[in-house]
């Protein structure tokens, strides 16, 4: 049988920030949503505001499956991961033989279709998009967390704010200015 779509159920049962306390739980599948949708509009200000030429697809894609090793691994905190080049070489190999597991439980015939956006090719512009939409994510999630009053978040909200602005990435930049601040307004503010 044919496991591989029962497997990414279980994105919905692997929590997010294990190591911070959260006023609100996330876990991988509604974190691979929010990346997915942050990964679309930065590659349409990419294309539209900045003269890009990404495949918005494949955007979507890639970030959708970004995370999907973990439903195997589980979630390591991002301190952890890098902590020093050993333990980020060992998670990356770790990481790899998940995703290859994964493609495995597919059909033959179908491995190819999803090999290319589980394993994707770190130096393609699409996959840029989707490690910066997965850091705007994770610094969305800080906007949250401070704004349900739970200040253990500001650290990392600084850090990774600090981070988004140093990588120069015009549509980075466009989404902090133009889209971030309305993460910071109440519903009523919004409507």
């Amino acid at each position: 049988m044919y496991k591989f779509f029962a497997f990414l159920n279980r994105m919905k049962y692997i929590k997010r920030w294990s190591l911070m306390r959260s006023v609100r739980e996330e876990n991988i599948m509604e974190h691979s949503q929010q990346v997915a949708v942050i990964a679309h509009a930065l590659a349409i200000i990419k294309n539209k505001k900045f003269g890009g030429t990404v495949d918005v697809s494949k955007v979507v894609l890639l970030a959708q499956y970004h995370e999907v090793g973990e439903v195997i691994t589980g979630d390591l905190p991002t301190p952890i991961k890098y902590f020093n080049p050993e333990i980020k070489a060992a998670y990356k190999d770790l990481e790899k033989g998940a995703c290859e597991r994964l493609i495995a439980m597919l059909p033959q015939d179908m491995q190819k279709d999803y090999q290319d956006y589980i394993i994707p090719d770190e130096n393609t512009e699409e996959y840029k998009i989707v490690k910066c939409a997965d850091r705007l994510a994770a610094y969305l999630k800080c906007v949250e967390e401070i704004k349900a009053g739970n200040s253990e978040f500001k650290k990392a909200k600084a850090s990774i704010g600090n981070e988004l602005k140093s990588a120069k990435r015009a549509e980075v930049d466009y989404y902090l200015k133009e889209f971030a601040p309305a993460y910071d307004l109440t519903l009523d503010e919004l409507d």
